[in-house]
């Protein structure tokens, strides 16, 4: 279960405005990424009582239903305490830089938009170029609220913006899957060639273009 074991660490070494940054949407086929950065009051880290009851839910947002992450996506961006800041890069950024280059992009402009933000907790092994100190953590959306928090408005946000390109491009399916690389979203892609939200640098699409374009010839 998350704690604030890195944020009280943190503190300690001196620092006072702490964020926790994470992703969504690294591996799907279609749609951006979406990095997250969050930074809840230091008098939760020293009294967990503080915190809002519900927030006691935040945990990896993949352990928790797609209702209980919009209950608590709501309450991060209301609570008047809590800074939080969301950052989207799209598909053709991903394919210009690659997944790894877009992601961290995302975090590094997701962390510089939590105004004096002194110290960042970052899920993974990788932490971006930032102009403060960082700490990356190991499936840290499972060990940390700050990046539990992260972790469900990247989440939610990347959702509900798959769930608006389905109404643009119905023939995929963007509601069921997000993008991901599903057996249906796979075949509807044989079925109607990508779109301009899907990443020509993934397989299988990267197959299926060249495919296309082997077959005309």
């Amino acid at each position: 279960m998350p704690h604030f074991d890195f944020e009280n660490h943190a503190i300690s070494l001196g620092h006072d405005h702490i964020c926790g940054i994470d992703e969504a949407g690294r591996g799907p086929l279609a749609g951006p990424v979406v990095a997250a950065a969050c930074s809840l009051p230091s008098s939760f880290f020293s009294d967990i009582s503080n915190m809002p009851p519900p927030l006691l839910a935040l945990n990896d947002s993949k352990k928790l239903s797609a209702k209980k992450r919009e209950e608590l996506f709501e309450i991060l961006l209301i609570h008047r305490d809590i800074e939080t800041h969301i950052e989207v890069i799209s598909a053709q950024t991903i394919d210009e830089i690659n997944i790894l280059q877009a992601t961290l992009l995302g975090m590094q402009k997701a962390c510089l938009g939590i105004k004096g933000c002194s110290y960042a907790l970052i899920d993974g092994n990788q932490a971006p170029d930032l102009p403060i100190p960082s700490k990356t953590i190991i499936k840290g959306d499972s060990h940390s609220f700050s990046v539990a928090a992260a972790s469900i408005l990247a989440k939610v946000h990347r959702d509900r913006l798959m769930l608006e390109l389905d109404k643009v491009y119905p023939e995929y399916g963007f509601c069921k899957h997000k993008g991901y690389g599903t057996r249906a979203h796979i075949e509807a892609i044989k079925r109607h060639n990508p779109c301009p939200e899907h990443r020509r640098s993934f397989e299988p699409v990267k197959s299926m273009i060249s495919f296309s374009c082997y077959s005309i010839v």
